[in-house]
Order: C-alpha cells, then sequence, then structure tokens
C-alpha cells in the first residue's frame, strides 16, 4: 500500500520485472509472470497502487461517496450464448465463433485512440483542486497505458493480438482473412452491424449536448469515458462466454491455453474499469466551472452524462438488440447453402436466453434518484 498521489507518466507506464514473458504459439504478448508462475499484467507496477491510493483519497474527500456504477441487471448474456455457440460447433459450423472473435479482437484494438482524447486546462473547469487525482493523470498515463493495453506497444501484442490469438489457438488458425476488413463490411452503417456501431458510438458521445453549460470538449471527453466505462462492464459477460467455449475441449483446440489467455485479457481489463470509475466520481464530487462562469454540482454533471451514456447502450434494444441481430446474419449467411440450414437455425434459436427487457428502454434516470 502507498500514500503516493502524484506519478510522473513514465511511473505510470511501468511494468513488474518479469520472471518469465507471456509467449503463445511462438507469439510475444505484454505481461509476464513471477516466480510463482503468476500472471502479472502489463503497466501496473505502479498503476494498480496509485488507483488504490486514488480511491482512498477520494473516499476521505467525498465522505464516502461510492464509485459510479452499472445495475447488474442492464446486462445481457453474451450472444450467441455458450450453448448456442457449442451447438453450432457440434454441428461443425465454426465460421461464425472465428467471426465473433475476431470481431471483438478488432474492436479491441479500437480502444487505443483513448489516447487522443483531449481535456485542455482540466484544471480551470473546476473550483476544488485535481492535484493528487486520478482526473489529473489522464493525460499523465492513464490514457496511454490505457491505449497501449488495447492494441500492443512495440513488439508485443495487446488485447487485440490476444484475441486473435485466443482464436488461432481454439480452431486452429482459421482463414479469416483481413480482420479489419472482415468487421468493418460487418459494422457499416448499411449493414447488420450498424445499430450496433450506431448506439455505441452516440454511448461514447460527441453528437449531443448533454450539459451545455460546461465547455463542450470537457463535456465530449467525459462522455466518451461515461460510454467507455459501460463498454468495459459489459466485457465480463464477453469473458465468461469466451472462457467457457473455448476452454472447452470437447470443441476447440489448445482449450486450456485458450482459455487461460482470456483470463490474461480479463485480469488487463480490471485496472480500465478502476480508473475510469474513478476519474468520473472524482469529477461527481467536484464542482464544476461552466463556461458563463457558474458552479455546477458535480453530481449534476456527471449523471446527466452516465444517463446519457446508459440509454444510448442499452435504450430500445441498443446494443443489445443490435448485436443478436449482427451475430445471427453471420450464422445465417454461414448456413446459406447447408442442407440442415432449417434445423440447425430452428434448434439454435430454441437455446437462445430469454431477455425480457431487449425491448424495453432504459429507465431516465436524468434528475431522479441515480441507480448507484
Amino acid at each position: 500500500m502507498t500514500d503516493q498521489l502524484s506519478y510522473a507518466p513514465e511511473e505510470l507506464l511501468a511494468s513488474h520485472h518479469y520472471a518469465e514473458p507471456l509467449v503463445l504459439d511462438g507469439r510475444r504478448m505484454h505481461g509476464g509472470f513471477d516466480g510463482d508462475g503468476t500472471y502479472v499484467s502489463p503497466r501496473t507496477l505502479n498503476r494498480w497502487p496509485a488507483i488504490e491510493a486514488w480511491q482512498r483519497q477520494l473516499a476521505a474527500d467525498s465522505n464516502g461517496m461510492p464509485l459510479l456504477d452499472c445495475p447488474p441487471d442492464f446486462f445481457a448474456d453474451f450472444y450467441p450464448n455458450v450453448d448456442q455457440t457449442k451447438y453450432l460447433l457440434t454441428a461443425g459450423v465454426r465460421t461464425p465463433l472465428a467471426h465473433v472473435l475476431t470481431h471483438i479482437g478488432t474492436i479491441e484494438g479500437f480502444g487505443s485512440i483513448i489516447r487522443f482524447v483531449e481535456l485542455g486546462d482540466l484544471q480551470a473547469r473546476f473550483v476544488e483542486s485535481i492535484e493528487g487525482s486520478a482526473m489529473a493523470h489522464l493525460e499523465r498515463g492513464l490514457y496511454e497505458a490505457h491505449a497501449r493495453d488495447e492494441s500492443g506497444f512495440e513488439d508485443e501484442g495487446g488485447h487485440q493480438q490476444m484475441w486473435y490469438l485466443v482464436r488461432d489457438l481454439a480452431l486452429e488458425h482459421p482463414d479469416v482473412g483481413d480482420p479489419l476488413a472482415l468487421t468493418m463490411q460487418t459494422m457499416a452503417a448499411g449493414g447488420e452491424g450498424g445499430e450496433v456501431m450506431a448506439s455505441m458510438a452516440e454511448s461514447l458521445g460527441g453528437f449531443t449536448r448533454v450539459v451545455p453549460e460546461i465547455d463542450l470538449q470537457l463535456e465530449t471527453a467525459i462522455t466518451r469515458m461515461t460510454g467507455l466505462l459501460l463498454i468495459e462492464l459489459l466485457a465480463a459477460k464477453t469473458f465468461s462466454w469466451a472462457e467457457q467455449v473455448v476452454g472447452d475441449d470437447r470443441y476447440c483446440a489448445n482449450a486450456a491455453d485458450a482459455a487461460r489467455l482470456v483470463g490474461y485479457i480479463r485480469a488487463d481489463e480490471a485496472p480500465h474499469v478502476e480508473y475510469l470509475r474513478t476519474t468520473l466520481t472524482e469529477m461527481r464530487a467536484r464542482t464544476f466551472i461552466g463556461e458563463d462562469g457558474q458552479q455546477i454540482a458535480g453530481t449534476t454533471v456527471i449523471d446527466a452524462c452516465w444517463d446519457y451514456s446508459m440509454r444510448a447502450m442499452f435504450g430500445l434494444g441498443g446494443k443489445r438488440q443490435g448485436n443478436r441481430k449482427l451475430f445471427l446474419s453471420v450464422i445465417e449467411r454461414e448456413l446459406e447453402h447447408h442442407p440442415r440450414r432449417a434445423g440447425i437455425l430452428a434448434d439454435f434459436h430454441d437455446l437462445e436466453t430469454p431477455d425480457p427487457v431487449i425491448d424495453e428502454p432504459a429507465p431516465p434516470k436524468v434528475g431522479a434518484q441515480p441507480s448507484y
């Protein structure tokens, strides 16, 4: 445990000394193992202790304000669920799983754009000091560490490459062509994935003024962080699904290694969730200075941005319904000329997890009692 609250960028980007690097299938990934063989995430030598220190300081300064969170019932099972995916593998239909794992990896790589978020003079936008806080370190290492985790850095693969490796281990190097082209074709505005991209983009902000009283640049940065936090929280369902699917040696090769690799990615994502929750709650506990010099309670600003992102991500089916359409389109194309197409699709749909809120809007909470 440390009480240190201020860090240089190179300190937040520092990794542990590894007894052994993470190398699978001949490829070097980030992170590594300590002397006991335990996996240790990259760039966490000081990042984890810093986050924990900032959270302790926040609790003391805010009289125990809870960290920003999302109601757990907003998160449906990953689609297609574990039973559906395994059923397709039993039927010899493997391309959809290869596509899904490729898609996840490519989207992870997009996470590196976090390093390009601009905050301007952040201190000038708050009444209280931000020194020694997580928010003061967003452009001093936190954003850059997040970007490197997602897309890799120099000769080390990040989550993008690790998901591709999960796919290659489990499905023995399937031919998926150009991953970026595959994802962009699927996610094009006119394709089945357009709804997913639209809801994800909207949840990240930049299209609608949510709190026009504050600086536009700062509002955009906040809504990008609230949207990104939701995506990171959603990832828990993805990890659980992937570990159960690729970890089953009845259907996948190299099951143990593939499942372990998913577990390593899960561990790497934990500091992303915590620094985002910490930063947004620090802002929520402070007082914003508006464009006209007026003072605005942090609860007013952050609650509005958080609720906006939740409605954009989950409202009216949103990303949940869009994901179903997206992956179902892949499955249907794969089965287009299959002699058992109708039967396989019928059995596949019979295994679908009931989702009673898929067509219901997320409850509008702006101005109401927050759910966190």
